[in-house]
């Protein structure tokens, strides 16, 4: 009954429904422009990976975290915050030079701080 409270169910049910396994980054072979993270734990995980794995091609991937608590309503407002996130940094002309100014609005706007680092590939 708590979890049924709590809204983890109706999470999992959901997560079931749009993924078939859990994904693990350290196991793809895709290359990203952008990753997102929701916790700082794992920010750090990301970068040690990419920067562990040394740069191969140079190309860069920028890491954001945006901070969300694992509760079913920061959960969907932090859906409504990342897919505006990347809506913006879809619309830059050229992600290197603005993605810079894009993060600081953002946080501002949102009252959230957001970290954000560029590795390589």
């Amino acid at each position: 009954i708590r979890y049924k409270q709590n809204g983890i169910l109706h999470m999992l049910d959901r997560n079931r429904r749009i993924k078939p396994h859990p994904e693990r980054f350290q196991e793809t072979e895709e290359e990203f422009d952008l990753v997102v993270t929701v916790e700082e734990r794992v920010y750090d995980q990301v970068i040690e990976y990419l920067h562990s794995r040394g740069a191969q091609n140079y190309a860069p991937v920028h890491v954001v975290n945006l901070d969300i608590q694992d509760n079913h309503e920061e959960a969907t407002l932090g859906a409504f915050l990342i897919c505006e996130m990347c809506q913006a940094i879809e619309g830059l002309d050229d992600l290197e030079d603005e993605i810079e100014e894009v993060i600081p609005k953002l946080e501002k706007k949102w009252s959230r701080n957001l970290l954000h680092t560029v590795a390589f590939y």
